[in-house]
């Protein structure tokens, strides 16, 4: 078994497959700096994202690894993982989902958006109780460029890059307060936060709930295709 590193990326991927394997491909490349590897499993810090990436070779001692990075009783998500977990091992919720890449996004700046800092974290972490569009924690942030959309000084719409495989990025967060939906604001943060993307010479990809219908059409709107179905699981490691 490898020694476990931290702060060390995985080894090498092929990053052809990147988006067959985004969390993998993600801390094996620009998100390097936040893995901590051992075999054939990586995670992020706990406070940064409870996704963990299984390498393209693993096979079952992946999950003497992953019970090694947690810990009997750890909570850990599983994204578009074919390799089934331990029977014994608990899953917990299933979201089954599609994973949508540009192929006519146009990424635009639009002066009423501000970006975000780590002195916002508290405001934001209120806005994703409100609205659940998924993990989002007090280290989130660090993943790429956050923005916001506020009314009266007070936070309503966010959204910003999370998963980050080469070439790409993913855009994420994107939700706004009950009160102001149908105002157009996730379409026009989603534009912001891609035109940044778009200037690194990268392309945004996003996930989205199969069953998020207004979502997909709106993601379809702004120029994204499905390239693939894919899911999210909760798993709980047992002995």
């Amino acid at each position: 078994m490898n020694e476990q590193r931290q702060g060390d990326p995985p080894r090498g991927f092929d990053d052809s497959f990147a988006l067959d394997n985004v969390v993998w491909a993600s801390l094996s490349g620009p998100h390097g700096r936040f893995a901590t590897t051992l075999g054939h499993a990586a995670r992020y810090p706990e406070e940064v994202s409870p996704f963990v990436a299984l390498a393209p070779d693993a096979d079952e001692s992946v999950w003497g690894d992953l019970t090694s990075l947690f810990g009997t009783g750890g909570l850990v998500v599983l994204v578009g993982v074919e390799l089934r977990p331990p029977a014994k091992w608990e899953v917990l919720h299933r979201i089954d989902a599609v994973q949508m890449t540009d192929t006519n996004f146009q990424g635009e700046s639009d002066p009423d958006i501000v970006r975000l800092s780590s002195a916002d974290v508290p405001e934001m972490l209120e806005l994703v109780e409100r609205t659940k569009p998924g993990p989002f924690l007090a280290r989130t942030i660090e993943l790429g460029s956050y923005f916001g959309i506020r009314r009266d000084g007070v936070l309503i719409a966010m959204a910003g890059e999370r998963l980050h495989p080469p070439g790409w990025t993913e855009i994420s967060a994107v939700c706004t307060d009950v009160e102001y939906r149908g105002q157009g604001l996730a379409s026009r943060l989603m534009k912001a936060v891609g035109a940044g993307i778009l200037a690194r010479g990268e392309r945004p990809l996003l996930h989205a709930a199969s069953d998020n219908t207004n979502a997909i059409r709106l993601y379809q709107d702004l120029g994204f295709s499905t390239r693939r179905h894919i899911s999210f699981e909760v798993v709980r490691i047992s002995d």
